[in-house]
């Protein structure tokens, strides 16, 4: 009995390192982590990292549970059309910031705001994507829980290292700076969003 608990154990374990490398990997470079890094770089990190993270945790139930059909219930798309709306409108008004009068502290709206925008961008820009896919994936395979953890787990780890990077840029050059490069940034995610609607 002690034997099968230990190999169950194992198993599970198993399973989600194996799910939390290759998640992890897929992810570095991504889009999601270079939201987190725009936003943490206006913004305060606590509600960027817990929206990313509450984003993530949904997305991965999502993908486990479901697998990959639930991405086909909102035609690409639309949902392609929804997420260069919404990147082209935060990109603009990151452009349109400017210098504040010898300040450079970043002035932080509403914490509840910024959570909602960081779940709202990573949420359907990550709808569908490679990852959620390989997690739909590895969930068929593997024990579904262990997957969840692990895919978790690295999401949450590289959107922080995200917001790390992020933090560290706002301390290099002037916060109105970032402001303009996060709004390029954001106008260029827009553009590609707009390749899969057409």
């Amino acid at each position: 009995m002690d034997q099968i608990a230990s190999a169950s154990a194992f198993g599970a374990l198993t399973a989600a390192a194996t799910t939390f490398g290759l998640i992890f990997l897929a992810e570095i470079g991504d889009k999601s982590q270079l939201v987190c890094m725009a936003l943490a770089a206006r913004h305060h990190h606590r509600p960027v990292l817990l929206g990313a993270i509450a984003a993530f945790v949904v997305l991965n139930i999502l993908a486990v549970v479901f697998g990959a059909g639930l991405a086909q219930w909102v035609p690409e798309r639309v949902l392609a059309a929804v997420v260069a709306i919404l990147f082209a409108v935060f990109g603009i008004l990151s452009l349109r910031a400017e210098e504040e009068d010898g300040t450079e502290e970043i002035q932080e709206r509403s914490g509840h705001g910024i959570f909602a925008t960081t779940f709202l961008m990573i949420f359907l820009a990550e709808m569908g994507d490679k990852t959620q896919l390989a997690v739909a994936g590895l969930a068929g395979t593997l024990p579904a829980i262990p997957v969840w953890i692990g895919a978790t787990l690295a999401l949450g780890t590289t959107s922080a290292l995200g917001i790390v990077v992020g933090r560290k840029l706002l301390r290099r050059i002037p916060l109105h700076r970032l402001h303009q490069i996060s709004g390029v940034f954001f106008l260029i995610l827009a553009a590609f969003a707009l390749t899969k609607v057409f």
